[in-house]
């Protein structure tokens, strides 16, 4: 199976922290726009109270794990249509 979604997807998480930790998102917009553990750890604590390290590498992770996802449902794809059912 090849990653490459899952690598894109990486380095997509990985730029979204860098833009915000290099100070061009002063308000954070883009960052809680594009990171969903932002999302959730909103709805339970004030996200100011939470590791920044924490955010990023929860948010490069979930990028990753969402690349994954694709991959492998891309590589399920291309099974069925190399295999269909009828010929199993």
């Amino acid at each position: 199976m090849r990653y490459r979604v899952t690598i894109i997807a990486t380095l997509i998480g990985l730029a979204i922290c860098l833009f915000n930790y290099t100070g061009y998102d002063p308000h954070n917009f883009v960052f809680f726009m594009l990171s969903i553990p932002a999302w959730v750890v909103d709805l339970f604590v004030d996200v100011h109270e939470v590791s920044v390290l924490l955010m990023y590498a929860l948010t490069i992770l979930t990028w990753a794990l969402l690349g994954f996802i694709a991959d492998v449902l891309i590589a399920r794809g291309r099974e069925n249509e190399r295999y269909p059912r009828s010929a199993r």
